[in-house]
């Protein structure tokens, strides 16, 4: 039986965070995997999705160039070719994640992993290691990483639809799609599928897509769907999935139907906690999640820790990677090091990206009287293309204060400039601090430092 100062189960991004920084301050580490090193944003998310959206943006590019005198030519895309060149990309990224911790000198398993008591796991065989023969394991400290898997809706004919996990290896690109559900997952692949010339409805249950996202930004995104060729379905719910001789129909409310060639289901995802035998260990659960406090990432159990995804806090891999890092320091290092989780940013790679970071104008007209700052234009990009899409831009500023409450973007390059503006949030600065810094001229960005008059102004004063 090998002992360990900590052992990690799940090798994503949170994990082997986690397990390297504790390695480099000494501390003897374990981490097993089941399925693929790197976790869901390395193999079945943010990167390949990421790539996909490239994918997608070079049919506009093409299209676009004639209007800037080159004589581009489209002959459609070849879905093979692209899918083979991402796979690649990933096998490399696996190879460097092993590499990272071999390095740091973390011993590795392949496996499925839980729990016989607090302080001891077996594993087994599992998808990466078929094979493998049962070990047992035993360590002090205990980090439970094994972040998220997609969740399928309870309606009849579910079986017909894949979730985003089996999008990644279609063998050929769906000329129809019908996508369920508006999150990032869903809005994205409606991007990604339109924008490779397929046909796509979009269907959620909510009157505006991207729940919890300003207001605002998310009818500017509903007003930008028509442009790139997606139909929305708003406020409809899916009731069943028949399969046809030439597809799919998908069955709505109202009596309507969607004849497609896919049904492609984007209704959230859930953490994958469910083998761990986490009774055993006397970890509770509540929700499908394991609650863990933020600042130190304890589970309700001394020694057993949960960080990213399976406690459904922030579910995004940066904050996985700073929760891994902090507690592994916290354990092993030299305490110290801060993140502000409040102000984290968040991007969706739609065909025109959004993203935002602090406060909505919701959130913040609770409990402050705020000004907020719109702006709206056709990016300079577009004016030979003649495309009809617009640029969005907006901050949310405490009145009384001035400091800058949040910031909000739709347009090229949103990500890209919200992730400045998440300095300005994060730090506090004001209004006044943005509107001394000199604009870079020509560019989008320039636009949140010469919003000089307030649109509106909205909420109470604070309490």
């Amino acid at each position: 039986m090998q002992e360990y100062d900590l052992f990690v189960i799940g090798g994503g991004s949170g994990g082997v965070r986690c397990a390297r920084i504790a390695a480099q301050n000494g501390a003897r580490v374990g981490i097993v995997e089941r399925r693929h090193w790197g976790g869901t944003c390395v193999n079945l998310g943010c990167v390949p999705k990421k790539l996909m959206v490239y994918a997608a943006e070079y049919g506009h590019a093409i299209e676009d160039a004639r209007h800037y005198g080159w004589n581009a030519q489209e002959h459609g895309h070849d879905w093979a070719s692209f899918i083979a060149a991402k796979d690649k990309e990933i096998g490399r990224l696996n190879g460097i994640y092993v590499s990272l911790l071999e390095k740091a000198g973390v011993d590795l398993y392949t496996g499925d992993a839980r729990f016989l008591d607090a302080e001891t796991l077996e594993i087994g065989p599992s998808p990466l290691d078929p094979t493998a023969e049962t070990r047992v394991v035993r360590a002090k400290n205990i980090v439970i990483a094994t972040g998220s898997t997609p969740t399928r809706p309870d309606i009849p004919g579910a079986e017909h639809g894949i979730v985003s996990d089996e999008a990644f290896h279609l063998a050929e690109r769906p000329q129809r799609v019908a996508i369920i559900g508006s999150g990032y997952i869903g809005v994205e692949f409606a991007g990604i599928f339109a924008g490779l010339g397929s046909k796509v409805d979009l269907i959620y249950r909510q009157d505006q897509p991207l729940r919890g996202f300003d207001e605002e930004l998310r009818t500017h995104l509903t007003e930008q769907f028509p442009h790139f060729g997606i139909t929305a379905h708003a406020g409809t719910t899916p009731e069943r999935i028949e399969k046809t001789a030439t597809g799919y129909v998908v069955h709505v409310s109202g009596g309507k139907t969607i004849e497609t060639d896919c049904v492609f289901f984007a209704t959230g995802r859930h953490p994958r906690i469910e083998t761990l035998n986490l009774e055993q260990a006397g970890v509770f659960v509540r929700d499908g999640c394991i609650p863990a406090r933020i600042v130190n990432s304890a589970t309700n159990v001394p020694g057993i820790y949960a960080i990213g995804d399976v406690t459904a806090a922030h579910n995004l891999t940066p904050t996985a990677i700073a929760e891994g890092h902090l507690l592994a320091e916290r354990l092993f290092g030299q305490e110290g090091r801060e993140w502000s989780f409040a102000t984290t940013p968040k991007a969706v790679f739609f065909s025109q990206p959004l993203a935002s970071v602090g406060l909505t104008e919701e959130e913040a007209s609770q409990h402050h009287k705020v000004d907020i700052y719109t702006s709206r234009f056709r990016p300079m990009r577009q004016t030979l293309s003649g495309r009809e899409e617009r640029a969005f831009m907006k901050l949310v500023v405490d009145a009384e204060s001035q400091v800058v409450l949040g910031a909000h973007m739709a347009g090229p390059e949103a990500a890209e400039i919200i992730q400045g503006l998440a300095i300005v949030v994060t730090a506090g600065l004001t209004k006044r601090d943005v509107d001394r810094t000199i604009g870079l001229h020509p560019t989008s960005a320039e636009e949140f430092v010469t919003m000089r008059a307030p649109t509106r102004q909205v909420g109470t004063s604070a309490r």
